[in-house]
């Protein structure tokens, strides 16, 4: 099996920030479904430069991606429809830092469980060394909120999870950072982070920090 690619090499793409003399992550959102607003907003007030992703020039101009929540299925069709699965597919190769939060998890993850119908699956980008299984919390009538302990952030965070994914396996070197009825649901590696829960949706801004954090190589 390959090395997944931990986001450590890839060359950034960072702009000055107008207040100091240190450049300022440029972060994108994949714009195709899913949270993308509340994502900017997060990433903004974390200090990042944020831009909507939906063709290949923007992502190649970005020193990171998120991937939002949405639909993993749907979202893997549309990133062929938009002739980006394999453009982001090669960025995350070079290493590229991303961040995926519930469908964006699925995305990143090596091996999807319960990928969807034939012709319509989720498709894994091999961005982190871990197997999700989809909709593991079940369906939407299922979801719900918890306060949950993160490894590296001062007190809980208030979790929403949305027909959640949850974290079955995780290579050597990818840390569990939080746990959810007995599964993991947030993980790193390297420069990359999943979510199976939103955090983008709560006003509590520490997890976005944290990975403005792990872009700029502060964390």
């Amino acid at each position: 099996m390959n090395a997944v690619p931990d986001g450590r090499s890839d060359k950034p793409r960072s702009v000055p920030d107008g207040r100091s003399d240190k450049p300022r992550s440029v972060i994108g959102v994949l714009a195709l479904q899913g949270d993308t607003r509340e994502h900017l907003q997060a990433l903004r007030a974390a200090g990042a430069e944020a831009l909507s992703v939906r063709r290949v020039e923007e992502l190649n101009s970005v020193d990171a991606l998120v991937i939002p929540g949405g639909e993993s299925t749907t979202m893997s069709h549309l990133l062929r429809e938009f002739e980006l699965l394999e453009p982001l597919r090669r960025r995350l190769a070079e290493g590229m830092p991303a961040f995926g939060s519930c469908a964006g998890m699925i995305l990143l993850s090596e091996e999807i469980l319960d990928a969807g119908a034939d012709g319509r699956r989720a498709t894994p980008l091999g961005a982190i060394d871990m197997t999700v299984r989809r909709n593991a919390f079940g369906r939407q009538v299922d979801s719900f909120e918890e306060d949950i302990a993160f490894d590296g952030l001062d007190g809980p965070v208030h979790a929403v999870f949305i027909r959640a994914p949850w974290v079955e396996r995780v290579g050597a070197n990818v840390q569990v950072l939080a746990t959810a009825a007995g599964h993991a649901v947030a993980v790193r590696q390297g420069r990359r982070l999943a979510t199976a829960f939103h955090p983008e949706v709560t006003g509590d801004r520490r997890v976005h920090a944290l990975f403005v954090d792990m872009v700029a190589g502060r964390a």
